[in-house]
């Protein structure tokens, strides 16, 4: 396993590595200090996961997220010191899979990664379910709507996949974030809630009408379709 940490802090690098080894101690850490390094190694590399800093030296962690989506769907998670709920908006809307804040816990990064290293469509989540007019395309992150085609980051295809297979019924922020990162860290409910309203813009901007993501104050969001969901 190869994971690139696009980052120019050597501090941060290391803590980093340190972290991820002791979950994975034959993990193999690639350091890019650069933007444009970090660009030439994932092709050159093909890691499994990118690990993206956004106060790069050369280029902005934005474009540099734009750049790689250019080319690769490889899942991004960014650490950044950089917490304001605009720039997180706007890391999801470049195609980052999760966004994390500095300082962060050496649990909760482990957790984040470990779910970004899972494969996008395993035997819990069929991609074969359906919800009214939602269904899956060839991957969690394809969701299609009457037709119409929706690109999804890795993180929104496991919230809509969940909240389908019990349509009409409150999934809790507890579940929702157990089924992201394995646990329900402090600060997961604020994560959620953006996560999930860049997922209704999402389906907004498709015309998804019939397809309402509700909030259960305290408790957590439920889906309502113009039908009942068929598997």
């Amino acid at each position: 396993m190869k994971i690139l940490i696009i980052e120019d802090d050597q501090a941060i690098i290391d803590n980093v590595t340190l972290i991820l080894q002791m979950g994975w101690p034959t993990i193999e850490i690639i350091p890019a200090r650069l933007a444009g390094r970090g660009l030439q190694l994932i092709e050159s590399k093909k890691p499994d996961l990118v690990i993206l800093d956004l106060g790069l030296p050369d280029m902005s962690g934005f474009d540099t997220l734009k750049q790689i989506r250019l080319f690769s769907r490889i899942p991004v998670l960014v650490l950044t010191v950089r917490g304001d709920e605009k720039d997180i908006v706007q890391g999801l809307a470049l195609g980052a899979d999760d966004y994390i804040v500095k300082p962060f816990k050496q649990m909760e990064l482990l957790a984040r990664v470990k779910a970004l290293l899972r494969r996008t469509s395993t035997p819990e989540e069929d991609i074969g379910i359906k919800a009214g007019c939602l269904r899956f395309g060839r991957s969690i992150t394809e969701l299609l709507y009457s037709g119409q085609k929706l690109q999804l980051t890795v993180t929104e295809g496991k919230i809509i996949h969940h909240l389908m297979r019990i349509t009409g019924q409150v999934v809790t922020y507890k579940s929702l974030a157990e089924t992201l990162w394995g646990e329900e860290y402090p600060g997961a409910r604020q994560s959620l809630k953006v996560y999930v309203n860049h997922l209704r813009k999402k389906l907004d901007s498709i015309g998804a009408s019939q397809a309402v993501i509700q909030n259960e104050a305290g408790i957590g969001y439920i889906l309502i379709t113009d039908s009942p969901s068929a598997y």
